[in-house]
This record gives structure tokens, C-alpha cells and sequence, in this order.
């Protein structure tokens, strides 16, 4: 889910003044990755490595809303697999690399209507001066679809679905997708085969959202965010893949976690967090690391750009994620090499 990349260019909260050489202690060698669209984020990686598949806004299309690319790294070359109509998020491979999956609204007999309001709002945005405060459409009409590389053979997963149902993702063994399906206010996480059969719920915390889930790399745990104490102020969770043994691993009500993905000793992750403790300074997000046993942090980034959404390459030497450190840009991605924080 790609809560609050429209507004990752807000002015940043104050940083360390050599934030660059900070930030070496982890990462080296940064690049950004995606540059021909007005935005981009939320990238994954293939499991050979050799490609990304990510969401992006398209210049002069007619849609304002993401849609879903897959990039080769070797070339740089993007090409859209998703049908370009309505609003899509959440791609990701198969293990198999056969395969990905996104979540889609263009099967929403209003969709190009909801594209022309979305303009029309942001000219009259522009002409007042003002800047939205974003916030995530969890639209009834998104659904889970899978689909070849080429974008061909797209097949809806969830056809049945009357509600919100996205933000998946595989499990290692390729045997399982998990997601976040619901209204408004109450939005719980799922498991299903990958054919889409045998959903199963996995949290049970009503009137609230439960979302951004990951399977460990083992697949015995789920890592995901949830506001379960106040709307929008979320928090990171794991639990057991079969719905037990859940644990909070956050509980500062001054921040917002989110965007948790695991390392591969199915220990560690990898997150975004920020202090929104004053009203006055806008948040400025940061990448961070977490052991989820001791609870021991280490802060990642420290540029003055918005870092959000972090991911590790299939090898785990590699962290890629969607900043807008380039003078306050609008959202694009990055990626870098990766030294994990020492215990």
C-alpha cells in the first residue's frame, strides 16, 4: 500500500549536517532507479535479481493513478503490465519469477470518471495554493489479479470480493499469498492459495486497518503495520502465519512505523518511521532496522528527503526503496548497497 507517497515532498525535519557521510555506515553506492515518470515507488525485486516491478504515474496518459511497471536493471527499460486504467499498487514476483501480482480497480465501471475528478482536483489544488493531505482510497473495486511478465494472462484473483482487497504478497515457497481485505476503518489481513482459494483470516482487531503484510522468509511469521490505538497513527506487528502469537514490536504513539520487511535470518527488518510528535515540523521519514526479539534499534537514512518503503534484494546485499531526497522531488527509487548494523 503506498500510504503517503504523494506527500513524501513536504519540507523535511532538521538532519545531522553531514547526513551523507551518516548515511555510509550502511548504504554506498546509492542511485536512483526510476526517472521518466512523474512518480514512482514501492519496488520489488525478481527473485534472479536481474529485475524490479514497481508503481508508477505516467506523464500524459490521462490516468494521474499508479500503475504497475516492470523494470530490467541490466537496460533500465520499464514496460506497463497492467491494464493502464484506474488506480493499482502492491506488485510483487512469484518465487517462481513466472508470475507476479498486483492489485487493480480497473475493472470499476467509474474508473476513467475518478481519473478526471483526481485532475480536475488538482488544478483547483494548484490555483488555491494548497496541498492535500494525502490519504489511502481504500476502494471496494480494487482487487488481487495475477499476470505473466508481459502483462498477459490476467486473471483475477479475488473475483468475488465486494470489499478492498490488495496489498499482496507471495510466501517463499510460492505456496501462499497474504493481503489486507475490508472497508474503511476495518481492514484485516488474509491468507490464501495462490489460485485464490482457501482464504483464511489471520488477524482479528476490528475497527482498525491491518496492512503492508510480509511472510517470513521461512514462512512462519507475518510482519505488517496496524493503527490499532488511533487512525493513521500505525504501528508494526508480527504474528504467526496461521493468526497466533501475535506481538507488537512498536508502541511510541509520537511516531508512525510502517512499511516493515523482513532480512533473511528471520529476525531483523527493515522499516520506515518518523517523529510526529510536533505539529509544527513536518514528519521526515527514515529507513530503520529492528532485531524483533530484542527489540534493538538502528536508524538507515539520514537525508532530508522522505525514505520510505524499503526492501532487500533476493541475495540480501542489496536495499532498494522510494525517497524524494533529490531536492524535494516527487517520489522516485532508489537503490544501494547494503551493510546490515552490527549487533
Amino acid at each position: 500500500m503506498n500510504v503517503l507517497l504523494l506527500s513524501l515532498a513536504l519540507a523535511p525535519a532538521a538532519q545531522p549536517d553531514d547526513w551523507k557521510t551518516a548515511e555510509t555506515a550502511h548504504l554506498k553506492n546509492i542511485k536512483q532507479l526510476t526517472t521518466d515518470f512523474v512518480r514512482a515507488g514501492e519496488g520489488y525485486f525478481a527473485p534472479d535479481g536481474t529485475k524490479i516491478i514497481f508503481q508508477a504515474e505516467e506523464k500524459d496518459t490521462g490516468n494521474p493513478f499508479y500503475q504497475i511497471f516492470i523494470m530490467d536493471l541490466k537496460t533500465g527499460k520499464a514496460t506497463r503490465i497492467s491494464p493502464g486504467i484506474g488506480r493499482t499498487t502492491c506488485g510483487y514476483f512469484h518465487p517462481s519469477g513466472k508470475k507476479v501480482l498486483f492489485a487493480s480497480s480497473h475493472g470499476d465501471p467509474d474508473a476513467k470518471k475518478h481519473q478526471e475528478a483526481e485532475y480536475k482536483q488538482r488544478e483547483e489544488d494548484k490555483k488555491k495554493g494548497v496541498r492535500r493531505r494525502y490519504s489511502w482510497d481504500f476502494d471496494p473495486h480494487m482487487k488481487i489479479y495475477e499476470a505473466n511478465l508481459d502483462g498477459t494472462g490476467l486473471k483475477c484473483l479475488t473475483p468475488d470480493a465486494k470489499v478492498y482487497t490488495a496489498e499482496g504478497s507471495y510466501s517463499a515457497d510460492g505456496k501462499r499469498i497474504v493481503y489486507s481485505a475490508g472497508n474503511a476503518g476495518n481492514v484485516q489481513l488474509f491468507t490464501m492459495g495462490t489460485d485464490g482459494t482457501n482464504a483464511k483470516r489471520v488477524t482479528d482487531a476490528p475497527n482498525c486497518y491491518n496492512g503492508g503484510p510480509f511472510f517470513s522468509p521461512d514462512g512462519k511469521k507475518i510482519v505488517f503495520r496496524a493503527d490499532r490505538k488511533e487512525k493513521d497513527r500505525l504501528q508494526l506487528y508480527v504474528i504467526n502465519s496461521d493468526g497466533t502469537g501475535e506481538k507488537a514490536l512498536t508502541a511510541d504513539d509520537k511516531w508512525v512505523f510502517w512499511a516493515p520487511y523482513w532480512y533473511k535470518d528471520n529476525k531483523h527488518i527493515i522499516y520506515t518511521g518518523a517523529d510526529h510528535s510536533n505539529p509544527l515540523a513536518p514528519p521526515n521519514y527514515d529507513l530503520h532496522w529492528m532485531d524483533t526479539e530484542s527489540g534493538k534499534k538502528a536508524r538507515i537514512t539520514f537525508a532530508p528527503g522522505q525514505d520510505v518503503l524499503p526492501v532487500f534484494s533476493p541475495d540480501y546485499t542489496k536495499v532498494m526503496w522510494t525517497s524524494s531526497r533529490e531536492g524535494g522531488k516527487a517520489a522516485q527509487i532508489y537503490i544501494a548497497d547494503f551493510t546490515p548494523p552490527k549487533e
